[in-house]
């Protein structure tokens, strides 16, 4: 059956964006640890400019989302397209050319982070000669993916390769819009727009980076891989569809609630609140969705350590997007702005529900593109996937603590006006926190060093199980 289905799909560009994603996963959660240690330890900044905080952290955050996250992306697409269109890749000379090129957009962030090159556009650090070399990978992309559906053997279009396809739609124009630059050298360029412009439009891009490759991408990957795990079909094919259409509707206006209490115009932070507390209501349709698919096969989670990681995936999707609506409430985001809640909050989607959704979906892709039947230790996930929930409690509860008490410490006035604490004593409060954080985090990355050994130990037996056979064939034809 493995032969049979290797032969029928690309499984060769699957399988090195599977292998990368937990390549960058181990690259950017370790150098994530580290950042967090150099808050509670300021003197691991070494007092170097290339290893200071300012410089590593937006290569972490860039490594985590688009190099884990996008090689996640790219793996679980090109595998889930395939299957429900019954067809193989398009264009697979495109398709390799995603995989390098992508690679080789991460390795130049590498290399030009650390040196001080950026725009300084959160999540959108990248100076425009990489810019132009993602928007064409980006592009390629689209073209294999949409060049897959529309020559799928199947009349039906699978509603994750909706949500698939939206996110890469929405990313191109998300990428191109914001990305838009006057160079002035090879790597020095000035944004297209200027002042609250700039901020809208880099927050627009920001919140929907988050809310289209960090959230729709993801979804696509749920409704592909829960109801196969859980071997049950998606709980209702209509809620999918309305989730989908209201989530792409009300996403794209959320931005503005990250510039609450800006130079922005007050009519457009309004509008951001109003569209993200709105936004709950399909969120948590897509996690009841998900949840509800494991009916009748509740029990399964009692030995299946994959369906846990998506199970719990899901839990933490509901939990941070509650949060999320939550925090644009103007009078809510006036205690929580600027404070570790925030970090404690984008922690509990990217642990929780980006990384254990696709920790999980790898765990059940692995073994089918490489021709085994399971992963090489169903007792390793198990213990993967203990390290990752305890991690990431650990973190963001240390990062809610810390950031209700920054708000309330700077808050704080005294009869005379006058505030009760300095920074530096709300920063002295903030240590403990600061440590759980780093115990938290090493805890996560721990799991992934256990990940990346059982994806080794699964690849190298599938290649002498190969090497095994290419042998006895050898033998045969001889005789």
């Amino acid at each position: 059956m493995n032969t049979t289905t290797r032969c029928a799909y690309n499984y060769r560009v699957v399988r090195q964006f599977a292998i990368m994603t937990v390549v960058w996963g181990i690259v950017g959660m370790g150098l994530g640890v580290f950042i967090a240690a150099q808050l509670a330890w300021p003197e691991l900044n070494f007092n170097l400019p290339w290893t200071s905080f300012g410089r590593l952290r937006p290569l972490h955050t860039n490594a985590v989302i688009f190099a884990f996250g996008g090689c996640a992306l790219f793996a679980t697409s090109y595998y889930a397209v395939q299957r429900t269109s019954q067809t193989t890749l398009f264009a697979p000379k495109l398709a390799a050319f995603t995989f390098w090129g992508w690679q080789a957009v991460i390795v130049l962030a590498v290399i030009t982070l650390p040196m001080g090159y950026t725009s300084s556009k959160e999540y959108a650090e990248l100076e425009w000669p990489i810019d132009i070399l993602l928007g064409i990978v980006w592009i390629t992309y689209a073209v294999v993916f949409f060049g897959t559906v529309a020559k799928r053997k199947t009349k039906h279009i699978y509603v994750g390769n909706w949500f698939f396809g939206a996110f890469i739609l929405v990313t191109a124009m998300l990428h191109i819009v914001n990305s838009a630059a006057m160079p002035v050298s090879l790597f020095k360029s000035y944004s297209a727009y200027a002042g609250a412009t700039d901020a809208m439009i880099q927050w627009w891009y920001g919140h929907n980076a988050v809310g289209f490759f960090l959230t729709t991408g993801f979804l696509g990957m749920m409704y592909y891989f829960v109801p196969k795990q859980a071997e049950r079909p998606i709980y209702s094919y209509r809620l999918s569809i309305v989730h989908f259409w209201a989530l792409i509707t009300l996403y794209i206006w959320a931005g503005p609630h990250h510039l609450h209490y800006t130079a922005l115009p007050d009519w457009a932070q309004s509008l951001g609140m109003v569209m993200s507390v709105i936004l709950l209501a399909p969120s948590w349709g897509g996690m009841i969705n998900g949840m509800m698919s494991l009916s009748g096969a509740w029990h399964k989670l009692r030995t299946d350590p994959i369906l846990r990681f998506l199970v719990v995936s899901l839990a933490f999707y509901g939990m941070s997007t509650f949060e999320g609506p939550m925090m644009a409430i103007k009078t809510v985001n006036a205690l929580s702005h600027y404070t570790d809640w925030t970090i404690g909050h984008v922690h509990a989607g990217a642990l929780g529900w980006v990384a254990m959704i696709s920790i999980g979906s790898l765990y059940h892709l692995i073994p089918k593109v490489f021709g085994r039947e399971q992963m090489h230790s169903i007792a390793l996930i198990n213990t993967h996937f203990w390290l990752a929930t305890i991690g990431t409690v650990l973190y963001i509860a240390s990062m809610w603590v810390n950031g209700i008490t920054q708000g309330l410490m700077w808050r704080a006035v005294n009869e005379d006006g006058t505030l009760t604490y300095s920074f530096v004593e709300s920063l002295e409060a903030s240590h403990v926190g600061f440590v759980v954080r780093v115990i938290g985090g090493a805890i996560f990355f721990a799991g992934m060093l256990l990940m990346a050994w059982n994806v080794w130990l699964t690849v190298r037996s599938a290649k002498s199980t190969e090497m095994e056979a290419a042998a006895q064939f050898s033998v045969e034809g001889a005789h």
